[in-house]
């Protein structure tokens, strides 16, 4: 019974790995994870353009509406784009990588992927708003600085604990002082 189910959790991660070519990776064995696949409806250079205007645009035209964190472009390729993103609180360090591929007729497949760097499990949706809050659109209650990309969704995965609520991706966390 234990080598069945060892047997099907390894069938699962390598089912899963095939994906994580597109992610950073962490030196953290246990952390958590977000992937997500989405439809652009606009070129892939628009969507590379607009989350780059984003990131040069913070503090001015634009701020991480998820507790104000602080991201970096790392890396800029034809068809990759590889962010860090510091915590508003300056504690943590995530790692985002983007790939995008034109699909024709004027729309973009985008896959992202955002991983901790650190141990954790629960993530109260931070690796997932890491990754939207780089394409939201206006009808998604995000500020678009060049184009706003009306998109779909076609896959969010998370890690285990990893949380999936959009909503947390638009919110400041009060902080109690005491």
């Amino acid at each position: 019974m234990q080598a069945l189910r060892v047997l099907r959790m390894a069938s699962l991660a390598l089912a899963l790995g095939a994906a994580r070519d597109s992610c950073p990776g962490s030196p953290a064995v246990i952390h958590a994870k977000a992937q997500v696949r989405v439809r652009v409806a606009g070129s892939c250079s628009d969507a590379m353009a607009e989350m780059r205007a984003r990131v040069n645009g913070q503090f001015g035209r634009w701020h991480d509406p998820h507790n104000n964190g602080t991201y970096t472009l790392l890396r800029r390729g034809s068809s990759q784009l590889e962010f860090s993103r510091l915590t508003g609180d300056r504690r943590y360090t995530d790692l985002l990588t983007f790939t995008f591929q034109d699909t024709g007729g004027a729309s973009c497949l985008l896959e992202g992927c955002s991983e901790s760097q650190v141990f954790s499990i629960r993530d109260y949706s931070t690796n997932l708003c890491n990754l939207c809050n780089l394409y939201c659109n206006r009808g998604q209650g995000c500020h678009p600085v060049l184009h706003n990309l009306p998109n779909s969704q076609v896959r969010v995965w998370t890690s285990i604990g990893a949380g999936k609520d959009e909503g947390e991706c638009l919110k400041v966390r009060r902080l109690l002082l005491l």
